[in-house]
C-alpha cells in the first residue's frame, strides 16, 4: 500500500490501521526535520505528533492527485516556523541536546583517528550552530535540501513558490552559511567549493525517504 492508497482510506473510512501505518512510516523522517529546523530534541517529538494531529485532522483537505509526503513535509516544516516565531517572542533558547546528551550532529562522517574525529565533531558543532544563524525560509531549503534529500521541484511544492525561487534561496542560504563559518574555515585547509559548504563534502548520500 503506498503513501496516498494508505491516506485515501484515512481520508474516505478513517481507517485507523492505514493511519497508524502512515505514522510508522513517516515518523522518524518528520521528527528529524523538526529537530534540524528547531534544535531541540523535546519539542521536535511534540512538533511530530502534532504534525500527525493536523494531518488527521484535515485529512479531508489532502487532494487525492498530490503526493502525501509533500503534504506532511508542509505541515511540519509551517509548524517548525510557529515555533521559532513563538520562541524569538519570548526569548527562549533551544536545548539543543540529543537522547544522549550531546549537541546533535547534523552531518554523518567517517572517523579514521581520534584526532579527526574530535576535527569532525568540532566541525560538525560549528555547522550545527552556523545553520540555525541562518535566516529561516533559506535554512528550510538548505534542511530539506541536503539533510531530507528532496529536489528543488518537490521543495517548490512544499514551500509552495516557483522552483527558481527554490534555488535562489539555495544560493543564498550556502552563501549565508559559508560566511559564518568562514572564522573557522580560515584556520582549516579545506576551502568552500562554490556549490557546497565546506563542512558537507564528507556528508553520506541523502537517506531514501519511505
Amino acid at each position: 500500500m503506498t503513501d496516498e492508497q494508505a491516506m485515501w482510506r484515512v481520508q474516505s473510512h478513517d481507517d485507523p490501521e492505514a493511519f497508524a501505518e502512515i505514522v510508522r512510516r513517516w515518523e522518524g523522517p518528520i521528527r528529524n526535520l523538526c529537530q534540524r529546523m528547531t534544535a531541540d530534541l523535546h519539542r521536535a517529538e511534540d512538533l511530530a505528533q502534532e504534525t500527525f494531529a493536523r494531518l488527521f485532522a484535515r485529512r479531508r483537505e489532502w487532494q487525492p492527485t498530490a503526493k502525501l509526503s509533500t503534504y506532511l513535509w508542509r505541515i511540519a516544516i509551517n509548524l517548525c516556523h510557529d515555533e521559532n516565531r513563538r520562541r524569538t517572542r519570548h526569548g527562549e533558547v533551544p536545548l539543543e541536546t540529543g537522547e544522549d546528551g550531546e549537541s546533535p550532529a547534523l552531518i554523518t562522517v567517517f572517523h579514521p583517528t581520534p584526532h579527526d574525529q574530535l576535527e569532525t565533531e568540532e566541525r560538525a558543532e560549528q555547522v550545527r550552530a552556523a545553520l540555525l544563524r541562518v535566516s529561516e525560509p533559506f535554512r528550510t531549503v538548505l534542511v530539506l535540501r541536503h539533510y531530507e534529500g528532496l529536489k528543488f521541484r518537490e521543495i517548490a511544492d512544499v514551500l509552495h513558490v516557483p522552483e527558481g525561487t527554490v534555488k535562489s534561496r539555495m544560493v543564498e542560504g550556502i552563501t549565508q552559511l559559508t560566511r559564518l563559518l568562514q572564522p573557522a574555515l580560515s584556520d582549516s585547509p579545506a576551502s568552500v567549493p562554490s556549490s557546497e559548504p565546506a563542512a558537507w563534502q564528507n556528508h553520506s548520500q541523502p537517506k531514501a525517504r519511505p
